[in-house]
C-alpha cells in the first residue's frame, strides 16, 4: 500500500534519502541565481544549469514510467540515425533553457517529479519488479532492469548531473554546492 515516505524502512528508505540528498545538490547550483544566469554556458560545454535540472528532471520522468509501464515509459526502441530533425532539436532542447523556461518553473517542475517518484517507490509491491530494456546502443542488448536497478541509477545519474552543476556555478560566481 502507500506507506508515507517518512515510514518507509530499509533499502527503500536508502533510496529515497540518497536520491533527495543529490537532488538537494542539484537544486542548491540555481540557488539565488537569475533565469539569464541559469542560461548561461558559462565553460565551453553547451549545458547550463537550467538545462541539466531539466534534464535530471525528463530523465527520472522517463526512468520512473519504465518502473511502472515497462520500455514503453521510456519510450521504446531507439535508433538515434534515425531520428528526425525535430526529435534531434527537442532531444537538444532538454539541455537548456528554452521558451518561457525559467528557473522557478524549472524548479517547481522538478519537484513535482520527484515528490511523484517518491510516491512510487513508497507504493511499489516489490522493487524486484523488472523489465527489459528497450533496444538503444547505450543499452546492453536483451538486459532487463529491476525497479531497485532503476533507482540506482536515478542516484548516480543525479549525483553524476549534480556535480556537473556545482562546476557550472562555480564557473558562474564562485559559489560551491560544498567547500
Amino acid at each position: 500500500m502507500n506507506a508515507p515516505i517518512s515510514t518507509v524502512t530499509g533499502e527503500r528508505a536508502d533510496f529515497l534519502e540518497s536520491l533527495r540528498r543529490h537532488r538537494e545538490f542539484l537544486l542548491f547550483t540555481v540557488k539565488d541565481l537569475t533565469d539569464e544566469q541559469a542560461a548561461s554556458h558559462p565553460t565551453v560545454s553547451e549545458l547550463c544549469l537550467g538545462g541539466l535540472i531539466k534534464h535530471v528532471g525528463e530523465m527520472e520522468r522517463g526512468w520512473a514510467k519504465f518502473i511502472v509501464e515497462g520500455p514503453t515509459g521510456l519510450g521504446g526502441d531507439f535508433d538515434p540515425s534515425q531520428w528526425s530533425e525535430e526529435m534531434q532539436k527537442e532531444r537538444a532542447n532538454e539541455f537548456a533553457m528554452v521558451g518561457d523556461d525559467t528557473v522557478e518553473s524549472i524548479v517547481s517542475e522538478y519537484q513535482r517529479i520527484a515528490a511523484r517518484t517518491d510516491e512510487l517507490v513508497t507504493s511499489l509491491d516489490s522493487l524486484d519488479i523488472a523489465h527489459p530494456l528497450p533496444s538503444a546502443p547505450w543499452f546492453e542488448p536483451g538486459a532487463q532492469w529491476s525497479a531497485r536497478r532503476v533507482l540506482l541509477h536515478l542516484i548516480a545519474e543525479t549525483s553524476q548531473h549534480a556535480g556537473h552543476a556545482d562546476m557550472l556555478r562555480e564557473a558562474i560566481d564562485g559559489s560551491k554546492t560544498m567547500g
